[in-house]
């Protein structure tokens, strides 16, 4: 006799694809343990990696860290993702709200720091946790969530572009996330959607046919703004999954970190801007660090960054070069960097 179970329909090929990302998002690695013994890196690590993860824990999922080199602790995307003493220094001019952003928040899940565009919070949570994150410290449990925010645009007025931030929106699923533009699509000044995310990425599996198809069909127009530091980030399900975004939507940008240690070479950014051209993508940022609470150590300084950015400028085409830029508090845009600029 066939039990309740065996009754029930296999799953589709469509079905298991849509759930793939889920279930990788539930075995990222959360012990830090567990990610130096699985990439045979060396135990004396093991004891500062803890420590640091007491105050921001460790979250780095498998698909991200099957790029890494086995045995190699300085491999610049292990770096990103491993916990460090250095992490638990205090620094002058570091602090847990770099950008003043905690002073914008209304608590109704929208910031609003520059003119025409409005930041939405529609998650506070991650796939990864980045070592340099500037919102580590972000009080997102204080924040309403993406439906109370979207009532506030709806009622108090909407500018002509809303950035879906966090966290990474696309956490939600593809369903909620549906929901959401249909909503600002039917707020009538909204224009354009832009949805920051680094899931693309670190989750490319995250990448399915029914997220492209709502990215596809909405009236807005769609940026996607994806954030990988090193061309290795850029594998060939990476690509792909890059590469039909783009199909769907009006622009894919990267936006990058100069992090010591990661990418502080002008040959490195250049292979990640030709790696990202290869996928449809252009670079669109190169950031100067935020200078966030346990992120010093990945500092590049402004005079250091002038110089590696303008070895890429002449060693690339100006559709390949990002804008070397930082963030200021209280700042009406970011602020764009040459090396003719202090």
């Amino acid at each position: 006799m066939l039990t309740d179970t065996a009754r029930q329909p296999k799953p589709g090929k469509a079905h298991r694809a849509s759930e793939r990302w889920r279930q990788e998002l539930v075995d990222a690695v959360r012990s830090p343990t567990e990610l130096i013994r699985r990439l045979e890196l060396p135990e004396e690590l093991v004891a500062p990696a803890e420590r640091a993860a007491r105050s921001f824990p460790l979250r780095a999922p498998k698909p991200y860290l099957a790029r890494i080199r086995p045995g190699d602790p300085h491999d610049p995307l292990l770096r990103q993702v491993l916990p460090m003493d250095a992490e638990l220094k205090t620094h002058p001019g570091y602090s847990a709200d770099p950008l003043a952003e905690q002073g914008e928040r209304s608590g109704s899940g929208v910031l609003q720091k520059y003119a025409g565009r409005s930041l939405l919070i529609a998650t506070g949570g991650c796939a990864i946790h980045c070592r340099y994150c500037f919102r580590r410290c972000f009080p997102y449990n204080r924040e309403a969530g993406w439906r109370t925010a979207l009532d506030r645009l709806e009622a108090e007025g909407a500018p002509e572009e809303v950035v879906l931030s966090g966290g990474d929106p696309l956490l939600l699923d593809d369903q909620a996330l549906d929901a959401c533009l249909r909503r600002l699509a039917n707020i009538e000044a909204v224009r354009r959607v832009r949805i920051h995310t680094r899931l693309p990425v670190v989750i490319p599996s995250r990448v399915t046919a029914a997220l492209a198809r709502h990215l596809g069909q909405t009236r807005l127009q769609t940026v996607i703004v994806v954030h990988a530091n090193h061309p290795r980030e850029i594998d060939p399900e990476v690509g792909s999954a890059l590469a039909r975004l783009r199909t769907v939507c009006s622009a894919v940008l990267n936006q990058s970190v100069l992090l010591r240690g990661v990418n502080d070479d002008p040959a490195t950014l250049a292979t990640l801007s030709e790696r990202l051209f290869e996928v449809d993508v252009l670079p669109y940022y190169l950031h100067l660090l935020d200078p966030g609470a346990g992120a010093a150590h990945f500092d590049v300084d402004s005079q250091t960054g002038q110089a590696i950015w303008a070895e890429l400028a002449r060693s690339l085409p100006g559709y390949l070069v990002p804008r070397l830029a930082r963030e200021e508090p209280g700042a009406a845009a970011k602020t764009v960097i040459t090396p003719d600029a202090p």
